[in-house]
């Protein structure tokens, strides 16, 4: 129901009479292990040198997860092979990132390529998994994998942004020359509602707006980004958007409940009517005040400072 978010709830107001009231009910929806982790590619194609020293790191795409706390918490595991072991790096995020270790120095005159598969596994109770074949073509050229300036790029943008907005610039270095130190840009194993909103250009880096942007509906977004030189070698970012709202949203005025016709010997203080007034917009942007005009004769003072909070009007 709630897409990737760590917590997830319902909430609606319930109105009771006699006496009258209103009540906030908020049901809390507790996750279930119902998705595997998944990878965006079938397979995952790697050009290591056959002179790289024993010990090289290359990371690998992580698999994603729909779910959330330990139903999300993923570990990694690889086809045994003498010449290549699994590592993992954790994040500051607290995620796990899969490196393939070289074990000892390849011959591509003995062998020129390899065939594993790395298995993702979440720590659902039972326990769920998905994999990737990862091929590996040996090469004595490319050695150098891109290497990006940052780990983490971050943005603050207005919402409302016309499509096709600047947003920030990534960038990455290849030490190597010619075709195998060319770097390119793409996504990296990101969801088609982070493709519905931003744009990778992938000779710049330039990450633009491709949909508009509400504050409302999500004010941040955290997606990867991956660099690939032209020999195949993959480097990886984390990017984080967060979103400012703007004053979109007029007030939303709901009638929960109204007396009609009222008595002309009604008492001072009695209630007439109850109403619900929201702003989906946040800090001041979202604080209303009610006031009540009448078209008598005789105005009526009334009204109170109550941001997304029902309004009580009655008789003075």
């Amino acid at each position: 129901m709630c897409g990737d978010s760590a917590t997830c709830s319902v909430s609606f107001e319930v109105l009771v009479h006699n006496p009258l009231n209103i009540f906030h009910v908020e049901v809390a929806i507790e996750d279930v292990n119902d998705n595997s982790p998944v990878f965006s590619e079938a397979a995952l194609e790697l050009e290591i040198g056959e002179w790289t020293v024993p010990g090289a790191r290359f990371p690998l795409e992580m698999a994603r997860d729909a779910d959330v706390g330990m139903n999300a918490v993923l570990t990694y595991q690889l086809t045994s092979n003498p010449s290549f072991s699994l590592a993992l790096r954790e994040s500051s995020e607290g995620s796990k990132q899969p490196e393939l270790v070289l074990e000892r120095a390849l011959d591509r005159e003995k062998q020129s390529s390899f065939e594993l598969v790395l298995t993702a596994v979440d720590g659902g109770d039972p326990e769920r998994s998905g994999t990737v074949q990862v091929r590996i073509n040996v090469t004595d050229l490319n050695d150098n994998p891109p290497v990006f300036s940052k780990g983490v790029y971050e943005a603050r943008v207005a919402e409302n942004l016309p499509a096709g907005s600047l947003v920030l610039r990534v960038q990455a270095t290849d030490a190597d020359a010619g075709t195998n130190g060319r770097v390119f840009y793409s996504f990296s194993n990101v969801p088609g509602t982070i493709r519905a909103l931003f744009t990778v250009d992938r000779d710049s880096g330039e990450v633009r707006t491709a949909g508009p942007l509400d504050f409302e509906e999500k004010n941040k977004y955290i997606f990867g980004l991956e660099a690939k030189d032209g020999g195949g070698l993959v480097s990886h970012c984390k990017v984080q958007i967060d979103i400012m709202d703007e004053n979109d949203n007029a007030p939303e005025i709901t009638l929960l409940s109204v007396s009609s016709p009222v008595p002309e010997d009604a008492p001072a203080g009695t209630v007439v009517a109850l109403l619900n007034v929201k702003d989906p917009d946040s800090g001041e942007n979202g604080q209303v005040s009610c006031e009540l005009e009448f078209l008598s004769s005789a105005p009526l003072n009334n009204g109170v400072l109550v941001p997304a909070t029902p309004c009580v009007f009655f008789l003075p």
